[in-house]
């Protein structure tokens, strides 16, 4: 019988891949079979995500495009509401919103834009969420809270389909993941920044005994809808090997972990070869629910025969 939760794999790009443009780069995830094309938004690095993705939706035909995740805290909602269900009108329905409350200092200390503390930042982020879904359905958006005042506006132009595209929410402390778990159509079950960078603390939470408890928060919010949620993992370190323990033993100190098993536990790490990591992520996907990997760029090629093994199965 086949898992309710079926694989499916994205990549997160911010530049084309070297010798290529970007829309050919994108045309090249969509032949490896990869389901996305996530697009970070930091202000230090890459392509904006809004102009990437609309390019790399019209250079392909079945490609998602996403990103991975707009920070609330540096657009209005009425103004990237429209953005976004252009995008989704162009792509023919092709668009995921990835929403998430601002973590990394440096987007802040180099743009000027405050940097509010995290419940300021998550209020704004609810918010904002609950703004753009209710433009997404295409009726006159009248709504008053802490950070935004919308009064009769209809988005134009309206979404692909009815409700419009899903949405992407994703975190690692309780608020968040509960809220995801509420609202969003996908969530993305990580480990918390506190510091506004990737540092050791972020990752001893991402080793399997914090994962437990940060699903346990997203099926709190869920409630009778857990089960239709898809559950995404963002990965930060990735090696194709036939020596999965040999990589994480050597790499296991820079990530917080205690030993290679422990690296390799978490659902932040893809290390391994087709067979390891095709036993690997069913185990994660029916201890956790995990579903959907995000791939790191430069690791994308070397990734397509999992891909091809894995989807949709």
């Amino acid at each position: 019988m086949a898992h309710p939760r079926r694989f499916r794999f994205g990549v997160q790009l911010n530049q084309p891949y070297e010798g290529s443009s970007w829309t050919d780069s994108a045309r090249e995830l969509e032949s490896l079979g990869y389901s996305t094309l996530f697009v970070p938004d930091h202000v230090d690095s890459g392509y904006a995500p809004l102009a990437a993705m609309a390019a790399a939706a019209a250079a392909t035909t079945t490609l998602r495009v996403a990103p991975l995740v707009l920070a609330s805290d540096f657009r209005h909602p009425a103004m990237v509401g429209r953005e976004l269900t252009t995008i989704d009108q162009l792509s023919g329905g092709r668009l995921e919103v990835g929403l998430g409350a601002g973590w990394k200092r440096v987007d802040y200390d180099q743009s000027g834009i405050p940097m509010d503390r995290p419940g300021v930042r998550v209020d704004r982020m609810i918010e904002h969420a609950r703004v753009l879904k209710a433009l997404f359905a295409g009726e006159a958006v009248d709504f008053t809270g802490d950070h935004y005042d919308i009064t009769g506006l209809v988005s134009t132009p309206p979404a692909h389909g009815p409700g419009g595209p899903p949405f992407i929410i994703g975190g690692g402390a309780p608020r968040v993941l509960r809220f995801a778990g509420e609202f969003a159509d996908i969530v993305g079950v990580n480990p918390s920044i506190h510091s506004g960078e990737i540092d050791g603390d972020a990752a001893r939470d991402a080793q399997a005994d914090r994962i437990d408890q940060k699903v346990e928060w997203v099926r709190e919010g869920a409630g009778d809808r857990f089960d239709d949620l898809e559950l995404n993992a963002w990965v930060a370190a990735a090696r194709f090997t036939d020596d999965p323990v040999g990589f994480a033993d050597e790499v296991a100190p820079l990530f917080g972990a205690g030993s290679g098993e422990e690296l390799l536990s978490s659902p932040m790490t893809l290390v391994g070869n087709v067979d390891s990591l095709t036993e690997e992520l069913n185990r994660r996907r029916d201890r956790w629910g995990y579903s959907y990997v995000v791939v790191p760029g430069d690791e994308a090629r070397v990734f397509a025969p999992l891909v091809a093994a894995l989807t949709g199965t």
